[in-house]
């Protein structure tokens, strides 16, 4: 059977195979060009130099990190900073922007003009302004630590941070995770027999006796145990606090611009989707005897969550990919200590923007997998 180029399938075959030869065509030609240029000016190239010290601080870092520390280090510190600023936005814009969207509609005049207010003017203004007035007019208003805003003799807050106790395991640590998943077996075996019960409503087997009994033990043996943690509180030293956690300036600016921001969306896109909901449905709830509440609960969000989530991961991207803006405040993310001082210091910059655009790739393609099986199983069974 010979070929025939009249063919449609064969015609639109060979174009794609075609389309794909020229793209490797591009790539290699670049990368030959690319190798080529950094040979002249005699720049190595590779991933070595991620073995190699940093000799540079990280103002903020959740693993242990100092200047003698290497590149690969430092990128796992920053890559870490990324990810908590990252989830922490998320988690106050999903709150403030369900809290927001709710009250745009409620029929409380002050509550809804407040929540139109402040939908309509953050999301007016550029984020970067934003993040800003939260460091500058905000966190860098505050008191030298000496004159710090305190909260008992455990937390304090000023110029420098905010300093609360952190926590260190003593020897019984380990002893309560096994008394707790004690505590977890009585409640999942009481809560199986309760489910199985006789006709006249009588648990069939005496167990939840003796899962009670079994609760009761491990609820004394936790009471007669040390604690599992001591407290480390902060102690002013000098000029500055020492001991304790520190959350510094820039990463509660950060973390409360983008939060504050990108609820403003999400409360525009809580609001279409609760309004998207038939009126018949709301007035059949209330002929039922439902509140507004457990309206609310039980029959609006469940269905309006269909048509705010598509959306809501838009802004959960936005977000992530707007914590970029760090660096504007100098708090050390990805971008500030990555691609930032250890492009500058390396000279590496195909590998810096090769890595720091895949972090990125990787944060995004993960938060979209998530909201889209969050998605799916929200989905009507059977619809299409």
């Amino acid at each position: 059977m010979g070929i025939n180029i009249y063919d449609r399938k064969f015609r639109n075959t060979l174009y794609q195979i075609l389309v794909v030869l020229l793209v490797l065509l591009a790539l290699g030609f670049l990368g030959q060009t690319t190798a080529y240029n950094l040979q002249q000016r005699g720049i190595s190239s590779g991933f070595d130099f991620l073995n190699e010290p940093a000799g540079f601080e990280i103002s903020m870092h959740l693993i242990d990190y100092d200047e003698s520390s290497t590149y690969g280090r430092a990128l796992l510190v920053s890559i870490l900073n990324t990810l908590v600023v990252s989830v922490l936005g998320i988690f106050i814009a999903s709150l403030l922007g369900l809290f927001m969207g709710i009250a745009r509609l409620s029929r409380n005049y002050l509550l809804s003009k407040f929540a139109a207010i402040y939908v309509e003017t953050l999301r007016n203004v550029p984020l970067l302004l934003q993040m800003f007035f939260w460091y500058f007019a905000v966190f860098q208003a505050l008191p030298h630590p000496r004159q710090s805003l305190s909260l008992g003799d455990s937390v304090f807050l000023n110029v420098r941070g905010l300093y609360f106790p952190s926590m260190s395991p003593t020897d019984t640590f380990v002893y309560w995770p096994l008394a707790l998943f004690g505590c977890v077996a009585a409640i999942v075996v009481y809560n199986y027999y309760r489910r199985n019960t006789d006709v006249e409503g009588m648990v069939r087997s005496p167990t939840w006796f003796f899962s009670a009994m079994l609760g009761l033990i491990v609820l004394l043996v936790l009471m007669s145990l040390d604690s599992p943690v001591s407290l480390i509180k902060p102690e002013l030293k000098g000029f500055n606090f020492s001991g304790g956690m520190q959350l510094i300036p820039e990463f509660s600016a950060l973390v409360f611009s983008l939060g504050t921001y990108t609820a403003a969306f999400i409360a525009e896109i809580v609001r279409a989707g609760i309004e998207s909901i038939p009126k018949g449905q709301i007035e059949a709830s209330h002929s039922l005897g439902l509140s507004r509440a457990q309206t609310l609960r039980f029959v609006i969000l469940p269905q309006a969550s269909r048509v705010i989530v598509p959306p809501l991961t838009s802004q959960y991207l936005n977000l992530a990919k707007n914590s970029s803006l760090a660096s504007a405040i100098a708090f050390p993310d990805l971008v500030l200590i990555f691609a930032g001082t250890t492009l500058n210091q390396t000279g590496q910059a195909i590998e810096v923007v090769a890595l720091t655009m895949l972090f990125y790739l990787v944060l995004s393609l993960g938060i979209s997998g998530l909201m889209n099986w969050y998605n799916q199983s929200q989905a009507l069974k059977g619809a299409r």
